[in-house]
């Protein structure tokens, strides 16, 4: 394998980083999502039992103690509320908008690296077959094992980007999918706070 990696040519060495960053930033999220999935929920219905009996403080002291995306956004509920329910729903939406931003994190950087994976494979081609092409111009049409070393550049580096950007594209596919359902059931939780809220203030 370590052979095959070194055939490759100089094209190999950034595919490879490429490779790790990417596999770096599929753990990080999946970690990230995996403890806002398990802390969502249970988070909503205990402030949800406090607040329905009317222990005001006691939910936004369990939110501060939380540090998560829907804490955070049910403290700001629970901070405003002695004023009108659009009032706190534009602020929970605020918020709200911040921290799915923090849950898109790095998921711009894993699609371009699914983009510039087989470009950089493109590219290795392109080196190999100039490589080929000058061992044809300056030594005739030269011995296969001349010629096989550019070719041999040419397909692997291309094999290695696009062995790259495709699991990187499903990667950033299902990534991005965990995010959408996170928020939206973000929102709904978020929501039934607010309308509670309104209901008993």
């Amino acid at each position: 394998m370590f052979e095959l990696f070194k055939m490759g040519g100089a094209l190999m060495y950034p595919i490879l980083v490429c490779s790790i960053i990417a596999l770096a930033i599929f753990f990080d999220r999946i970690w990230t999502y995996h403890s806002l999935k398990r802390s969502t929920a249970p988070l909503f219905r205990e402030v949800e039992r406090l607040i329905i009996a009317e222990h005001y403080e006691q939910a936004l002291n369990l939110c501060h103690q939380q540090d998560t995306p829907m804490g955070r956004i049910l403290q700001v509920a629970l901070k405003h509320r002695g004023t009108s329910r659009a009032h706190i729903k534009t602020l929970v939406e605020e918020v709200g908008h911040r921290e799915t931003a923090s849950l898109e994190r790095y998921l711009g950087l894993l699609g371009t690296i699914a983009t510039i994976a087989p470009l950089l494979g493109l590219l290795g081609t392109v080196l190999g077959m100039i490589r080929a092409f000058n061992v044809m111009a300056t030594q005739g049409v030269g011995t296969p094992a001349t010629l096989g070393g550019g070719i041999s550049e040419a397909l692997l580096t291309t094999a290695a980007g696009l062995s790259l950007a495709v699991p990187t594209i499903l990667l950033h596919k299902y990534l991005s999918s965990r995010v959408d359902r996170a928020i939206l059931e973000m929102e709904e939780y978020s929501m039934q706070i607010v309308d509670l809220i309104g209901e008993t203030r």
